[in-house]
């Protein structure tokens, strides 16, 4: 070790013992000045939102535009927090005692009801509870909390989308699966199809499907996380189909349609922008943003045409921890030939 203390055969320290730890500490100090530049360089990188909260980890955050604020769930909080333009500290909005000790993770606003969908599991390392909650936007007064998981199966919900009839669609990132929800919570089935699956393996499906979206042409999109796979889901009929994608969506986690031919990909080490003209029969990876990588992009929403990508982890030395949802810039990626 070039810090360990040098002694002669007297077991007596010697002086380069000493001269050895000074440039030990002198090494230590260098480096913990470059890491902690680079991480200046990268939160240099992270224009956009910043704001307080409790807590280290904040897995998703939609735009509420009618409301005029961020919602963010809150993790091991097990809640929802808002956070407005302006101020600098979240407030928590949802601390649901039913829900009490569980995880919160996808959100959805579901515009036109004006209501807050959020998804529920189980702290890790368990994975058997798996439930869906819907508030009002208004009063935060819940509107049902409606369990999806089966006695003695392993699940992970994740994420989740409403339809233009109110239906709810959330995936499940160890099963492989989505459960739909009607309006008033009561679950009406499970999607499940062995397309989901493209190659076998832990490797390829440690984390499965995740981030989903509701197409205004009556289908969802869904991204498989270690698998890399874009699918396109028929919510009537359950017909699967995998998108044939030029470019990675490897890690890819929360999505959001920029319109109806492009949509963003949160992830690590990068989020993507994703185009198809074919209605989404294929599709083309045609930009990126990188951002603070050491904070996890994790899910992605639009405000004023800009794109916000939400960084998992959060940090300080406090109880507060610093939160940042990044305004992406994407830069263009030149077609493959």
């Amino acid at each position: 070790m070039c810090c360990r203390r040098q002694r002669g055969p007297d077991g007596t320290p010697v002086d380069g013992g000493r001269r050895r730890r000074r440039g030990c500490g002198a090494v230590l100090a260098v480096l913990a000045l470059a890491a902690a530049a680079a991480v200046a360089f990268l939160e240099s990188t992270a224009g956009g939102v910043s704001y307080t909260g409790d807590g280290w980890l904040h897995e998703c955050a939609k735009w509420d535009a009618e409301g005029g604020r961020f919602l963010a769930s809150t993790f091991f909080g097990g809640g929802v927090a808002e956070v407005r333009a302006g101020e600098g500290e979240e407030r928590v909005v949802v601390a649901d005692p039913d829900a009490a000790g569980r995880v919160a993770l996808g959100l959805a606003v579901d515009a036109p009801r004006r209501r807050l969908l959020l998804v529920y599991c189980d702290r890790p390392p368990r994975f058997g509870y798996a439930a869906l909650a819907a508030y009002d936007l208004g009063s935060w007064r819940r509107l049902f909390l409606t369990r999806l998981d089966v006695p003695g199966e392993s699940t992970f919900p994740d994420d989740v989308a409403a339809d233009e009839e109110g239906n709810a669609y959330v995936t499940d990132a160890s099963g492989n699966k989505i459960w739909k929800v009607s309006p008033s919570g009561v679950l009406l089935g499970v999607i499940k199809n062995s397309t989901f699956v493209q190659r076998p393996g832990l490797r390829h499906n440690l984390v499965g499907l995740n981030g989903i979206v509701y197409h205004p042409n009556g289908y969802l999109l869904v991204v498989h996380t270690f698998g890399g796979d874009l699918f396109k889901v028929d919510p009537k009929t359950e017909a699967v189909h995998a998108v044939k994608v030029q470019g990675s969506l490897g890690r890819g986690d929360g999505m959001e349609l920029l319109s109806p031919t492009r949509l963003v990909v949160a992830g690590t080490p990068s989020s993507r922008l994703v185009e198809s003209s074919d209605d989404w029969e294929t599709a083309r990876v045609t930009g990126q943003y990188v951002g603070p990588v050491h904070r996890v992009g994790s899910s992605a929403t639009v405000k004023d045409g800009d794109v916000y990508i939400n960084h998992i982890v959060g940090f300080g030395l406090g109880k507060k921890k610093t939160h940042v949802l990044a305004r992406a810039v994407f830069s263009p990626l030149a077609a493959a030939s």
